[in-house]
């Protein structure tokens, strides 16, 4: 089954070499890193929180590279997306290394080793990784995935998936004048456009299908990608091609539509990324939810609880703006569940911050004004 990253919970590092010194120059990388950091934070893509998305562009040394991974490889508790673009080398060990700006190709230590890379994401505790290298030879990170002591294993994450843009003794395409290189052209089209015919959800493994189609018919080099565990379900947006363009009529089954799945929720910021998400896969306009509340919600209700950005504090606008676009009960049922559990984590530690300013000794009533405060801070 695909599943959508937890927005509040993932991260996405978009590494990118466009000048260099002494190496065949790419102006088109800097274009590659602009777009995909703006799609990934748009409604398009993933939806991440602009600050969960950090482009690392002409990174000087190695170090500035690796230092942004490892905080983002700390924070990410879900997915975390890594992406690389530039000229990718083989050093005397016939491994990958990937080239900075000031980077000899005589010179190894110049360059970014894969493995260096590849062992922050050993050492994160995010459930998922994604690597996408637009790189020449970039299929050399597969074998490093695919040996013994591969990274999933080592990881023992629920999966990983890597997508390259060439095979191993191939170079990539950066096609002079286009505006970005050829796979991750490619790429950004799919996922602002979709996939006709595809699911409702674009997972790695359909995206990576429709990219060597797609890229072989223009005779260029034809992606690879190795997947591991479930790594392939993770998805990159939703297929824009397929969502409904009117709503569906009452009474109709609608569980095959891609709602937002409740419980891949973990943050706050999820939740209220997702719960946006919900009247676009429905198709409705808001004045439209509205008038299928039956005047429970206003328009200007369901723009507030869309642009939210603190968990709402009561329940019921929320379940009657997800039953309005045609959310199932038993899903309006995995939102509540999701919604309580949230409260009470948010609840804990202000309860703990209490309970250390206010001890057991403290002035006579003092406990009933603090369970007074708790049971107005949830909204009754």
């Amino acid at each position: 089954m695909s599943v959508l990253p937890d927005p509040g919970a993932s991260r996405a590092v978009l590494l990118g070499t466009s000048r260099y010194d002494h190496l065949e120059q790419l102006p088109a990388v800097s274009n590659n890193l602009t777009a995909l950091a703006a799609l990934l934070s748009s409604p398009l893509s993933l939806r991440l929180p602009a600050e969960h998305v950090t482009v690392v562009e002409n990174p000087h040394d190695p170090t500035a590279a690796i230092v942004p991974l490892r905080q983002a490889a700390a924070e990410a508790t879900d997915t975390l997306i890594v992406y690389y673009a530039g000229h990718g080398l083989i050093d005397p060990h016939d491994a990958l290394t990937l080239a900075l700006p000031h980077t000899r190709p005589d010179w190894v230590e110049t360059s970014l080793n894969y493995d260096w890379l590849r062992q922050v994401l050993l050492d994160s505790g995010a459930q998922r990784f994604v690597v996408l290298l637009d790189c020449c030879y970039a299929g050399r990170a597969l074998g490093r995935m695919s040996a013994s002591q591969n990274l999933a294993d080592q990881a023992a994450v629920e999966g990983t998936f890597l997508l390259a843009a060439s095979a191993e003794t191939s170079p990539a395409k950066a096609p002079v004048g286009d505006t970005y290189t050829a796979f991750t052209g490619a790429l950004l089209d799919t996922l602002r456009h979709g996939i006709s015919g595809g699911p409702s959800l674009l997972d790695l493994e359909t995206v990576y299908r429709h990219l060597r189609v797609t890229l072989e018919a223009r005779a260029l080099p034809v992606p690879q990608a190795r997947n591991r565990n479930s790594g392939a379900q993770v998805a990159l947006g939703r297929n824009h091609a397929d969502l409904p363009d009117i709503p569906v009529a009452a009474g109709r089954e609608t569980d095959h539509r891609p709602w937002p799945d409740p419980t891949s929720i973990s943050t706050v910021t999820g939740f209220l990324t997702h719960l946006g998400a919900v009247r676009e896969v429905s198709g409705l306009t808001q004045e439209e939810a509205s008038r299928r509340s039956a005047g429970q919600i206003s328009v200007g209700t369901i723009s507030r609880l869309v642009n939210r950005d603190v968990l709402p504090t009561t329940w019921n606008t929320t379940a009657a703006y997800l039953a309005a676009c045609g959310v199932p009960n038993d899903q309006i049922q995995q939102w509540h569940r999701t919604w309580l559990t949230l409260r009470r984590s948010a609840a804990a530690p202000r309860q703990a911050h209490d309970d250390v300013r206010a001890p057991a000794s403290a002035e006579p009533g003092s406990a009933w004004r603090r369970l007074t405060a708790l049971w107005r801070d949830r909204g009754h």
